[in-house]
């Protein structure tokens, strides 16, 4: 078993807990006072590219990647001459072929072409509380980042303010709140992406967003995640609230209108309940059933007025992974979301996160693979998001290389919102007004934060730019957290435009999976990449027996 570092000297970096091999806690905390890599990200930008304390230090590798099968077992290939895709109006000239020259910017879709600033997405945040609280810091930034933001599935079904007439959404408030908290700061990148589950379909969330946003919004079908193979979860502490959500048709457990459980409930013997979501597709026996009922329900989308549709599909095996992408590709699709186990999650049942589904690797082998067999038959490719686990620069490129050129976008599911996090806690500080608010968690600045300074211009990096983009009057109005995530993803940006200069490729589109190799065995066996003692030591022989 591999035990990923919890702490990195040559960054300043550690782990409040157990890390995971995207560098982020098992158990990320909404008031942590630092210092994973991200969360030190978000406040100090691209500088955390770098080793601390230039001038008198110095730094070497110390991360082992030999060991066991998955991203970390893959490794960035660099190339001493060439240069790939290089902008218009530039040349090969090194004085062009600088790295903050490489174009990350990336587009995905069909008949309407979205854009986006870099290739990330984020994970879908939906009925989860800390969606909730933090859902201002989230939306502005990816909107200020340029990078698609999810609704996840059931914010209309929890929400006591919503109000449905013979089962169907006449208001929903928060539903319209989140959308329109990112449409505000919109300016053409990006995407805002409603995800459906049985009981958003049953509610008529698909009718009530295109009637009122139009095709402003990506609806999404959601087959499943990588954190678990049943539906979504949420755990509540109010016997009121669990039978209202009884109410609402949801699966409560423990069951909050039994006798038995409400005397349990009184006496504190039972804490909470647990709303569940139901499973997709029960009533379907075969895979020709599944291919219609997918088809007529993209149709059914269409005909309300849907020009832009994705798919989220979760670590399922190969059968499953195979519909998903020919069904995409068949209905023509935006956009394909592939989440491999290990992803992240506000509330899964544990060991059925640990122990269930195909791991991100292996998934997303198989996704290349399958991508391939409908390209030799003629078939357009889905544009693909790879999920499961990411959180670096470093993990971006190894997606896009190697599913390319298929994959469009990574997604990033628990990483981004660190910063929101962050970023509202300590605008709680500076603006105790507004502590419960933004769901501040701190009433000073700890000496984590202390140390990137005194004032909010001072600690974030990416303060000015944000600054600059909107204005002085309206930063007023800007969450911090939007601020800090501003500067996480500016850190990412600038990190793979490195990766890629260093690859001599200019452009996403020109990265291949010939840019990556493994280190071990184990890896080349299982995704066909080549060996690094094995990889380009045919070119390196014949130029040696020349």
């Amino acid at each position: 078993m591999i035990e990923w570092k919890k702490r990195n000297d040559a960054l300043g970096t550690v782990n409040r807990g157990d890390a995971c091999e995207s560098g982020l806690c098992t158990l990320c905390m909404s008031d942590c006072k630092g210092k994973c890599e991200t969360w030190m990200s978000s406040l100090a930008g691209r500088k955390m590219l770098y080793p601390r304390n230039f001038g008198e230090t110095t730094s070497g590798s110390s991360h082992v990647t030999a060991i066991g099968m998955g991203y970390h077992a893959l490794r960035i290939q660099g190339y001493a001459y060439g240069a790939h895709g290089i902008k218009e109006g530039l040349t090969n000239n090194p004085d062009d072929c600088l790295f903050t020259n490489v174009d990350i910017g990336t587009t995905f879709g069909g008949e309407i072409e979205t854009k986006c600033r870099l290739p990330i997405m984020t994970g879908a945040l939906g009925s989860t509380f800390i969606a909730a609280k933090f859902w201002d810091s989230f939306a502005v930034g990816a909107a200020l980042a340029g990078i698609p933001i999810v609704i996840g599935e059931n914010v209309v079904g929890i929400d006591q303010k919503s109000e449905l007439k013979d089962g169907k959404i006449k208001s929903a408030p928060e539903l319209e709140r989140r959308i329109d908290k990112f449409l505000r700061y919109y300016d053409g990148y990006g995407a805002i992406i409603v995800q459906m589950n049985v009981e958003d379909t049953r509610n008529g969330v698909a009718e009530y967003v295109i009637e009122k946003y139009g095709d402003k919004v990506i609806i999404e079908l959601k087959w499943g995640q990588g954190a678990k193979d049943i539906g979504g979860e949420i755990q509540v502490t109010s016997l009121e609230y669990a039978r209202f959500l009884k109410g609402r048709g949801y699966l409560v457990d423990p069951d909050p209108n039994d006798p038995v459980v409400e005397a349990a409930f009184k006496a504190r013997a039972i804490t909470s309940f647990a709303r569940h979501s139901r499973l997709g597709g029960t009533n379907l026996d075969t895979v020709a059933e599944v291919q219609k009922d997918f088809m007529d329900s993209v149709a059914y989308l269409r005909k309300i007025g849907y020009k832009r549709i994705s798919l989220k599909t979760g670590a399922y095996s190969n059968e499953a992974l195979a519909m998903a992408i020919r069904y995409s590709a068949d209905a023509k699709l935006d956009l394909l979301t592939i989440d491999g186990a290990g992803g992240g999650t506000g509330m899964s049942p544990w060991n059925m996160m640990e122990h269930w589904g195909v791991p991100s690797l292996p998934l997303h082998t198989k996704t290349y693979e399958y991508c391939k067999l409908l390209e030799a038959k003629g078939i357009k490719v889905p544009d693909i998001s790879l999920a499961g686990g990411f959180a670096r620069e470093d993990h971006i490129f190894k997606a896009m290389a190697l599913c390319a050129p298929y994959t469009k976008l990574v997604c990033m599911g628990r990483a981004p919102m660190i910063s929101g996090y962050l970023g509202s806690n300590i605008e709680g500080v500076f603006k105790p007004e507004k502590k419960a608010e933004i769901s501040g968690n701190w009433t000073e600045l700890p000496a984590s934060v202390q140390a990137f300074g005194k004032y909010p211009e001072e600690i974030f990096a990416g303060w000015e730019a944000v600054k600059s983009k909107v204005g002085e009057k309206e930063m007023n109005n800007i969450p911090f957290g939007a601020i800090a995530m501003y500067g996480y993803v500016d850190k990412l940006s600038c990190g793979l435009q490195q990766f890629m200069a260093g690859a001599r490729k200019f452009k996403l589109s020109e990265i291949q999976r010939s840019d990556l190799m493994t280190s071990n065995k184990e890896t080349t066996e299982l995704t066909g990449i080549p060996y690094v003692g094995d990889a380009q030591d045919e070119s390196a022989k014949s130029i040696l027996n020349a």
